[in-house]
């Protein structure tokens, strides 16, 4: 891939980028919908791709990028007119494949979060700018007549003027162009935006599918299973977690949670610094992730009478049974999981000591532990 290709801020480091991905897997029935629409010349002009984050929407839509730009139309009046396809595959010598792994495919546009020229920061939001500059992109006509794809990465973080510059795009689509757009959380788009694509939506992965995507984009990981539970079926959750030892983290805040009420202090000060040490923010972030997903996890326990399944570390199941017995515990431990979440994301905000926050949440916890 091009070293000159622009930054790419939803980019898991570490992995590959979702152009670049061979196979698509888990996601069959999505891929055979688009298939079955092209074939039949139901082509709409915006597609939705929904879902959870890390299950292959990415990937999804430069597959679909690459097919519509490497696929003839069918044409069933023709007699040497070739199959019709049965799946998004493209040879990876083909050349519109070649170019887009090297960035220099000109019929496509991926928009994204971009660098603020004053600032010289990454935005946390796409711009109306952004999107305003695809007009220039479908005044140009496709040197072979056919599609140009333009690809929204992620749709959720357009701003509200850059929501309306892509409504009237929606409205008045232009001519040959397919715009996909990649939402993790649709319901905050605006209504009228939905209502103007197809939507697919995309599944979680099983604990296998999840193994397999990592092998393919050549993450090692010796606990899959662990990670499959702990992201929720998401590929691109487990890479991450994988890529910052969040199996071993959670294993160790249970292994914490199992010494409460009394809770073992040397072994929280440890994870009190780790979220303290210099350049530790990802950790630190990932840390109150993990506490948080623990908590719901043995709220849940509480809730229904049963473990979570499959255990994500070990001795999970006996560790939230006795710490988690009863409904009414459950809710105990829902309502400081609120409340620690909240805190949270009140003292990253202000700069409060990462490791009093942390070890401030301990204790909490041990509190919150029936005797």
């Amino acid at each position: 891939m091009s070293d000159d290709l622009p930054p790419q801020p939803e980019r898991l480091e570490g992995a590959p980028h979702p152009r670049d991905t061979a196979h698509l897997i888990g996601q069959d029935a999505a891929q055979l919908a688009f298939v079955d629409a092209f074939n039949t010349g139901r082509l709409h002009h915006a597609w939705m791709l929904t879902g959870p984050r890390g299950v292959g929407k990415a990937t999804l839509a430069w597959r679909i990028a690459r097919f519509l730009l490497a696929t003839p139309a069918p044409d069933p009046d023709s007699m040497f007119a070739e199959p019709a396809p049965t799946s998004l595959e493209v040879a990876a010598d083909h050349p519109v494949a070649m170019r887009i792994a090297a960035g220099g495919e000109g019929r496509i546009r991926n928009v994204t979060r971009t660098i603020n020229p004053t600032t010289k920061k990454m935005r946390q939001e796409i711009v109306a700018d952004d999107i305003r500059a695809l007009n220039g992109f479908f005044q140009m006509s496709a040197p072979d007549g056919g599609y140009r794809v333009v690809i929204i990465d992620d749709a959720d973080l357009m701003n509200v003027t850059a929501a309306n510059a892509l409504l009237k795009m929606l409205e008045e689509p232009p001519a040959r162009a397919l715009l996909i757009l990649i939402s993790h959380q649709p319901s905050s788009l605006l209504p009228t935006i939905r209502s103007r694509c197809r939507t697919l939506p995309l599944r979680t992965l099983e604990a296998s599918e999840v193994a397999e995507a990592m092998a393919q984009a050549d993450v090692q990981a010796a606990n899959t299973d662990a990670l499959a539970a702990l992201s929720g079926g998401s590929v691109g959750g487990a890479m991450r977690l994988s890529l910052l030892g969040g199996a071993a983290l959670y294993a160790e805040l249970v292994g914490l949670l199992g010494t409460m009420p009394m809770m073992d202090r040397p072994r929280a000060l440890k994870l009190a610094e780790l979220a303290a040490a210099r350049g530790g923010e990802a950790k630190r972030d990932l840390l109150f992730s993990l506490i948080d997903l623990m908590l719901s996890r043995l709220a849940r326990t509480g809730a229904t009478g049963l473990p979570p399944a499959p255990q994500a570390a070990q001795d999970e199941a006996e560790i939230f049974q006795r710490l988690c017995p009863t409904p009414h515990q459950a809710r105990i431990w829902a309502d400081l999981a609120a409340e620690i979440g909240a805190r949270a994301r009140h003292g990253i905000a202000v700069n409060l000591d990462p490791a009093a926050l942390v070890l401030d949440t301990f204790i909490k916890m041990a509190k919150a532990a029936p005797r």
